[in-house]
């Protein structure tokens, strides 16, 4: 079902809650006590009442995005990999110009998922054998990061040309990779804040829109930098690269991994330095160290 609104609008929390407040008219939610969790490539919303997860994508230029992870929440619970299930409306919905997918809620029993339970998940994502009909696209590891930055606000000249070139240039170095490992159906953005450890002790995978058929070996790589960003202990570290089977960090190509993500969670963060001062601080260390490449990195999780 679609609602049409032909102007657009930049995404902010306060435009997330307007295309909610639609979004639940058309699906007969009830929006009253919607609660912001978390704004950045999407805004997601849950309502406590109706114990849904309201997901809207930033733009029209991802709706092919929003059906497939539509797509993929079936096959993994066809498959028996427990990951976050759509509700029965016919989805995505397209509410003021913006994809939008409705999500059981998941009971969280308070207990975080660990990097051993993001290295057992990924080992048996990697290991499924993908259906034809699902038509995983080929992974494009630099995906909408040319957009954010020709489209950001508040970049001079001069950045905005350094990011593009850093772009360039890792994407040619990305190219000239060979990978070690076979390739098959990645996560996209495989760090452990996208699992949920529901109360019966399930480890459920969520954000799902990334996935995509490529090297796993991209998927390991965000917990490596994350790793080398101090977010999380090296003995952590070497029981996730154990319980999986392979050390990311010890292949030659990781660095160029490590400079795409480090890219990549820049321009990312970069999509909402006018909600809040903190993140505007935070995206000016981030380019700073992209500009020095030997400067400490000192990044702040968001």
């Amino acid at each position: 079902m679609t609602v049409f609104q032909s102007a657009a609008v930049p995404f902010t929390s306060q435009e997330a809650r307007a295309t909610l407040q639609e979004a639940c008219k058309v699906a007969g939610l009830a929006s009253e006590d919607a609660r912001l969790i978390r704004l950045g490539e999407n805004a997601l919303f849950v309502l406590e009442a109706e114990r849904v997860v309201v997901r809207i994508a930033r733009s029209l230029d991802v709706l092919d995005d929003a059906r497939k992870e539509v797509a993929v929440s079936a096959w993994l619970h066809e498959a028996g990999l427990p990951a976050a299930r759509t509700t029965h409306h016919p989805q995505p919905l397209v509410v003021r110009d913006r994809p939008v997918t409705l999500w059981h809620f998941i009971d969280n029993g308070g207990d975080a998922a660990t990097l051993t339970d993001l290295a057992e998940v990924l080992r048996a994502l990697h290991q499924l054998p993908v259906p034809e009909a699902l038509a995983l696209p080929q992974l494009d590891i630099l995906g909408r990061v040319s957009e954010r930055i020709s489209s950001a606000n508040g970049l001079s000249d001069e950045e905005r040309h350094f990011l593009l070139r850093k772009y360039h240039q890792l994407r040619t170095a990305y190219g000239a990779l060979h990978f070690p490992l076979d390739a098959c159906a990645v996560h996209g953005d495989a760090h452990s804040d996208n699992l949920i450890k529901a109360t019966d002790g399930t480890i459920v995978l969520i954000d799902l829109e990334r996935f995509a058929f490529g090297p796993p070996e991209t998927d390991l790589a965000v917990t490596a930098l994350e790793h080398s960003l101090g977010w999380g202990t090296r003995a952590e570290y070497d029981q996730f690269a154990e319980r999986y089977g392979f050390d990311v960090l010890a292949w030659e190509g990781y660095p160029v991994l490590r400079d795409i993500n480090e890219l990549k969670m820049t321009t990312w963060l970069m999509q909402n330095v006018n909600e809040d001062e903190a993140i505007a601080r935070e995206f000016r260390n981030r380019l700073f160290c992209l500009q020095n490449p030997d400067a400490p990195r000192q990044w702040q999780a968001f």
